[in-house]
């Protein structure tokens, strides 16, 4: 994700995130994923008994505990779908649900940060994001015209039972989606099922 100026908006967004910018920023992955997951039990689960999200000062000091909070309900949340529909339509209806609840994380992102057209604001936009929640990446151009995204370390991983990983990283790829219409991702291969780090391919339309 390469070439091209930053918008201003953006750089300044970028230099000034700290904490609370973060903090906001996990706030609103929750929100919207748990939503998600809430109105698909509803629909496809009513009777499954599902707690609400840990949100006491005590347990989500830090980023970490805020991270390790939220997957502990999203997990609550995608074992009950699969008790209640089994394990292949827990995982195509919850990546269903959960793709526009992340389109709508990353247009609402691309508004705020004043994310531009160009692939240099794609990859600092998920770099801030990607950051508040835990997540490191490298990006691989390759000679087809697509890229390859390559995560190294991922603070949920280690929370996230497969199915969950699955279904949370349809968020993932509506973000990308959101951050930029033009671009859509797919991951390939998750830590949460054995490999050495996730992988994503990135491609833009008409290349």
């Amino acid at each position: 994700m390469g070439g091209g100026r930053l918008s201003l908006k953006l750089r300044v967004a970028t230099w000034l995130a700290g904490e609370g910018a973060f903090v906001r920023l996990l706030d609103e992955v929750e929100s919207q994923t748990l939503a998600a997951l809430d109105a698909l039990l509803r629909e496809r689960a009513p009777g499954a008994a599902i707690g609400p999200a840990v949100r006491t000062a005590a347990s989500r000091r830090t980023l970490a505990e805020r991270r390790a909070a939220m997957t502990i309900a999203q997990n609550e949340r995608v074992r009950a779908l699969v008790e209640a529909l089994g394990r292949d339509e827990a995982i195509r209806a919850g990546r269903e649900a959960l793709f526009p609840a992340g389109v709508r994380l990353g247009t609402g992102a691309r508004e705020q940060l004043g994310v531009g057209d160009t692939d240099g604001d794609l990859e600092r936009a998920a770099r801030l994001l990607y950051k508040a929640l835990g997540i490191d990446f490298t990006l691989e151009h390759r000679a087809d015209g697509t890229m390859t995204m390559h995560v190294h370390r991922c603070a949920l991983a280690g929370h996230y039972m497969p199915e969950a990983c699955e279904i949370l990283s349809a968020a993932d790829e509506g973000v990308v989606a959101g951050l930029s219409p033009k671009h859509s991702m797919r991951f390939e291969e998750r830590m949460t099922t054995g490999n050495a780090e996730c992988r994503a391919r990135i491609t833009e339309a008409g290349k």
